[in-house]
C-alpha cells in the first residue's frame, strides 16, 4: 500500500501540481467493526502508517459507502479502493461521461475511458461517444506533464 501511495501522490502531483490528500477504503463493511467482520483493515492501517513515515497524506481506513462521498465534498482528493467494484460503482453512478482511467507508473500518459467495452451493442450505432471525447480531452488538458 505504501509503494502505491507514493506513486499515486508523485504522479498526482505531476498532473495537479500539488500532492493528493488520500483517503483509504475499508474492506470490510464499516471498516471492520473493530474486527467482528474481519482484521483485513489492521493490515490496512499498517500500509497506511508506512505511508504516512514517508510524507503520504494519507488516511483511513473507512468505510467505503461514505468515503467517496466525503471526497465529492472536498475531503479527499483521492479515493484508493480495495477493489474494482468498490470503486468503480460510485464514480460511474456520479460521473459515468466525465470518468477517466488513467494509468499511473509509466514513463507516458495512458488514459481510457471508465467503462467497459460495451460489446452488447457493438456495431449497432448506439454507443454514447461522449465518455470517449472526456477522456480524449482530458487526456489533451493533462499531456503536457508528460513530456519529457
Amino acid at each position: 500500500m505504501a509503494a502505491l501511495a507514493r506513486l499515486t501522490t508523485r504522479e498526482y502531483a505531476r498532473l495537479y501540481g500539488a500532492p493528493p490528500r488520500i483517503g483509504v477504503a475499508a474492506l470490510n463493511p464499516h471498516a471492520g467493526e473493530g474486527g467482528r467482520f474481519g482484521d483485513e483493515e489492521r493490515e490496512i492501517r499498517r500500509g497506511i502508517e508506512a505511508a504516512r513515515k514517508e510524507g503520504v497524506a494519507i488516511s483511513g481506513p473507512f468505510p467505503a459507502d461514505t468515503l467517496f462521498r466525503a471526497a465529492l465534498r472536498g475531503k479527499y482528493d483521492v479515493v484508493m479502493a480495495m477493489y474494482h467494484d468498490q470503486a468503480l460503482i460510485p464514480i460511474k453512478t456520479l460521473a459515468f461521461e466525465q470518468s477517466v482511467n488513467v494509468t499511473f507508473g509509466l514513463p507516458y500518459l495512458r488514459v481510457s475511458v471508465d467503462h467497459g467495452t460495451a460489446f452488447d451493442i457493438a456495431g449497432k450505432g448506439v454507443a454514447d461517444a461522449a465518455p470517449m471525447r472526456y477522456a480524449i480531452e482530458w487526456a489533451a488538458r493533462h499531456a503536457e506533464a508528460f513530456r519529457t
